[in-house]
């Protein structure tokens, strides 16, 4: 399984995702000045991504780019699925029975889950 990812580390990564390969310069204007989060942080950030292996980077001059080698939505699928194991003991049952009550599944969403359910009776598995 891959290392865990914060909401806001996703939310980096799917930046860099979409204007890869970026340098840290190049990622504070974008994300980290809309974000309010400083330089520092945002490299701080961008090496711990590099450190789980979601990111890799390349001298390129004076500065590093920094490139994804996970993609933000596997990211988010390992995370989800981390989730699911430590936090409702591998059942997706608990979430859907919360989502449920508290009556926050839109129309949309429903149609969505309906739609991955008849995939997984009908044995494709998920919707790509």
């Amino acid at each position: 399984m891959e290392p865990t990812i914060g909401r806001q580390e996703l939310a980096l990564l799917q930046d860099i995702e979409e204007h890869d390969p970026a340098t840290v310069g190049e990622v504070f204007s974008r994300f980290g000045r809309t974000q309010s989060i400083a330089r520092s942080t945002v490299l701080t950030m961008m090496e711990r991504l590099r450190a789980k292996g979601y990111l890799t980077r390349t001298r390129r001059g004076h500065a590093y780019q920094y490139a994804v080698v996970t993609r933000t939505a596997d990211a988010r699928r390992s995370s989800i699925a981390q989730f699911v194991e430590r936090t409702l003991g591998g059942s997706i049952a608990p979430l859907c029975a919360f989502m449920a009550e508290r009556g926050s599944i839109t129309p949309d969403e429903r149609a969505s889950l309906e739609e991955l359910l008849r995939h997984l009776d009908d044995g494709t598995g998920e919707k790509e």
